[in-house]
């Protein structure tokens, strides 16, 4: 039987906010504050969007990171409580993931490589739709799309941007990207794909000297692109802790339920 990994050296870090920052001060002073080069685990206090900024700043560290709401939107995060952390840690349910490669080519030819954990997606930067042209694993599979943007999301942020989209919930282990488009106009009744996480998607932007396209990968923008190219990311695994039963396989399967 496995042991109960141990979580002694604990590094915090929270969000802005009010209540984050008093939540920081009490469990600093009931458990301490490791530096995160030499902490077992990270312990993030606040909403998603810290949740998203803890994993991108320790994305190649390999550490575990445990959220807890202590913010707006939690989805990411487990409940708040000061009751016997280490146990929680060690008793929590791990989940990896791993992000998705965006390399992004502007008008000038230059190359932006970022990094996302929910989604990249493009998006129109006018008031005229865009007009896309996607390939997938270099075989073109929709030689024109117009429509606000599209979304490339990976199963962990398939309940953010993409839900928003009109996109599909997917299970957490799912070996699955979803492709969503964002207010399609042509083809009117197209919702989008399910791509195996091995896909290699490349979206070219037509007319981007008419009509310009921003590419964002979570909070990274890259303005007036002209082909995109994402992938996923196998080299960098982040693992993630969940208390028993409010693992993101179980908040994913509540979500697709309505509860």
């Amino acid at each position: 039987m496995t042991k109960p990994a141990r979580y002694d050296r604990i590094a915090f870090v929270a969000s802005p906010s009010s209540e984050a920052a008093a939540a920081f001060h009490q469990l600093t002073a009931q458990y301490g504050n490791c530096d995160p080069s030499e902490a077992d685990v990270v312990v993030a206090l606040g909403g998603d969007g810290l949740m998203l900024q803890t994993l991108h700043r320790h994305m190649r560290s390999g550490k575990p990171i445990y959220g807890m709401h202590r913010g707006t939107v939690g989805f990411l995060m487990n409940e708040y409580s000061t009751h016997d952390l280490r146990a929680r840690l060690a008793a929590a349910h791990e989940s990896e993931i791993n992000p998705l490669l965006m390399r992004a080519t502007d008008v000038n030819d230059r190359v932006h490589l970022h990094h996302a954990i929910n989604e990249v997606y493009l998006f129109r930067q006018t008031s005229q739709a865009a007009r896309l042209r996607i390939l997938i694993d270099e075989r073109e599979r929709m030689p024109e799309l117009i429509a606000d943007g599209i979304i490339v999301a990976t199963p962990a942020g398939s309940t953010a941007y993409n839900l928003s989209a009109q996109g599909p919930i997917l299970p957490i282990n799912a070996a699955l990207l979803a492709l969503t488009p964002i207010s399609a106009f042509r083809p009117r009744r197209w919702r989008g794909a399910l791509l195996p996480n091995t896909a290699y998607v490349v979206i070219e932007v037509l007319e981007d000297d008419k009509r310009p396209v921003a590419a964002v990968a979570d909070h990274e923008e890259v303005r007036r692109v002209r082909r995109v190219e994402i992938l996923s990311d196998k080299s960098i695994a982040m693992r993630m802790l969940f208390d028993p039963g409010h693992s993101l396989e179980e908040r994913i399967l509540r979500e697709q339920f309505g509860s």
